[in-house]
């Protein structure tokens, strides 16, 4: 790891100055960031630090919904009353990180940022197209943990907890930055361009998320996701649902799936087969199978089709709840 300086901002505007100068980094939590630094594949002059920057570690309740800061734990969503009631699948996708230790200082930002797993992203003496080489070894070599869904020539896939939850909710992020502070769906927050697979997302040099948006009024909703340990492991597929019914029958439905593609996906084709209908679980597990119809597992990770539907399927019958 190469040396490098720290700076400590008090608001958001000396942080974003800071910024502004060559070879800075942010750093929120930092679990991330430091994994990266340790293994040598960024090595910048300074981290901006934003332990420090007033309002961004608060949640609070509005009559649109909670309003959460980019600062926040993942505990503190995990345990937080409002956010439990109002929008569990982001409480039970926040609980599921990682281990106590990291979820005590992860923060809601940096879970949604955060760079891919991919080991040959993360190995740097391999080649990456993320990190500008020519070609992806996953395609041909092992990838058990990598996309079935929606890929290019990288078939890596995004490693946020958060972001199905997000995206089931209707969720949107506040970012600031050069151009000025706007809003944005979470769902068009990823970026999936096969002409440039470095880039994961629609953040500007200077840009910063400030804020998680929930909005109320989307019912019930659940968060689902498999994995191969019991704790401190990448889901293999997860999956959220938001479900508000209306005399028995499915009045909206939001479903996003993780783990399944290199940007967090949103299932409309479930939720258009579903809307209006009585459910049940046959209807459901038929519905979520449309998920999957387009699916291209690579050599190792065909598994991850069935377990799909399975994981999508309990999600949305957990949302909808007993008859």
């Amino acid at each position: 790891m190469r040396a490098f300086a720290v700076v400590l901002p008090r608001s958001l505007e000396e942080a974003r100055a800071a910024l502004a100068e060559e070879g800075s980094v942010l750093k929120a939590g930092g679990i991330d960031l430091l994994d990266r630094l340790k293994e040598r594949l960024i090595a910048p002059d300074t981290l901006v630090s934003f332990r420090d920057v007033s309002g961004l570690d608060r949640i609070e309740a509005g009559p649109d919904g909670v309003r959460i800061g980019a600062l926040v734990t993942l505990a503190r969503i995990a345990e937080d009353p409002l956010i439990r009631e109002r929008a569990t699948a982001l409480a039970r996708a926040a609980g599921d990180a990682a281990t106590p230790q990291i979820r005590n200082v992860a923060t809601a930002g940096g879970n949604l940022v955060q760079k891919t797993r991919c080991w040959y992203y993360r190995h740097r003496d391999l080649p990456c197209l993320k990190r500008g080489d020519d070609l992806c070894p996953a395609l041909e070599g092992r990838n058990r943990y990598h996309a079935i869904l929606a890929y290019g020539r990288c078939p890596s896939v995004h490693a946020s907890n958060l972001a199905p939850a997000l995206i089931a909710l209707d969720a949107r992020l506040r970012i600031e930055g050069p151009r000025g502070a706007r809003e944005s769906e979470v769902e068009s927050f990823f970026a999936n361009d096969p002409a440039d697979p470095a880039r994961e997302n629609t953040l500007a040099a200077g840009d910063v998320i400030t804020h998680l948006l929930v909005p109320g009024g989307r019912g019930r909703s659940a968060y689902r996701e498999v994995r191969e340990k019991q704790s401190f492991d990448w889901p293999l597929v997860s999956a959220a649902a938001a479900v508000r019914l209306e005399k028995g029958r499915i009045a909206s439905l939001r479903v996003a799936l993780g783990a399944v593609a290199p940007v967090p996906l949103r299932a409309r084709e479930v939720e258009a087969a579903l809307l209006g209908k009585v459910p049940d679980p046959a209807s459901v597990r038929d519905a979520a199978s449309r998920a999957f119809a387009a699916a291209r597992p690579l050599a190792e990770n065909g598994f991850k089709v069935p377990m799909g539907i399975a994981c999508l399927s309990d999600t949305i019958l957990e949302a909808i709840g007993p008859p």
